[in-house]
């Protein structure tokens, strides 16, 4: 199957390994011949005695110490990573609370917009209603006035006419009444809505700024935890190079 060209590459390809084959078993050979005779040379020189590794125990010992010293101060990096890891998730539930209080409040001051509405509405309904209830009076008064005009326009020379003007004036009085009253009402509810729009916003700023400074000042525990935590990683990362 194979092409002249092919067959002598082949052949030398085989000549080639066979050739290699032979200088490795000579090598070996050669490598055995060498480890008899450093073999021998070692049995005719043999050991003139004892050697002493006294002086190395010093050097075993002080390394035995500077593992225990290693094993100690890796289990304190860790420990100390351990407790880092504890005060960062501590920092971290602590500011999830907080700002679920504030988005809690933000929804508290929300809803009680419309019920804000809801008085300023009812206050200009009053106002209008005592607007029309004024212009009633205004109306009414005018109207007594042109008939005691009316009255005393057809009376006689020799007739005396006494008008008596107590209804209008219980009419103005009951009138006066009505207004104060809703003057009151309005005053009333006016100052109840300011007091407690304004104790609630107090209330809400104090609680924003207590949480904004809590905040703040987790964040920068949360920065310094963060370095602390980097410099104890590169240190372990040293402790376990060594």
């Amino acid at each position: 199957i194979l092409s002249n060209d092919e067959k002598l590459t082949m052949q030398s390809l085989n000549e080639r390994l066979a050739s290699y084959l032979n200088t490795v078993r000579n090598l070996e050979m050669e490598n055995a011949q060498l480890e008899q005779l450093i073999r021998e040379w070692y049995q005719k020189q043999g050991p003139t005695g004892t050697k002493d590794y006294s002086h190395y125990y010093g050097k075993i010992e002080d390394l035995q110490h500077q593992l225990v010293t290693a094993a100690v101060e890796t289990n304190k990096v860790l420990l100390d990573l351990d407790n880092t890891r504890m005060t960062a998730e501590d920092f971290r539930i602590k500011y999830e609370t907080e700002y679920c209080l504030r988005q809690n409040v933000e929804a508290d001051i929300n809803s009680l917009r419309p019920l804000l509405d809801n008085l300023t509405l009812s206050r200009s309904d009053l106002e209008m209603q005592f607007e029309s209830l004024k212009e009633e009076m205004i109306d009414l008064k005018k109207n007594h006035e042109e008939e005691i005009k009316s009255l005393q326009t057809q009376s006689s020379g020799d007739v005396n006419v006494e008008v008596n003007a107590a209804p209008g004036e219980d009419l103005l009085k009951k009138l006066n009444d009505m207004r104060q009253e809703y003057e009151n009402i309005i005053q009333k509810n006016r100052e109840e809505v300011e007091r407690w729009y304004e104790s609630k916003m107090e209330e809400v700023s104090q609680q924003v700024h207590s949480s904004g400074q809590e905040v703040e000042s987790s964040n920068q525990q949360i920065s310094v935890l963060r370095r602390e935590y980097q410099s104890l990683e590169i240190e372990l990362q040293s402790q376990i190079s060594m």
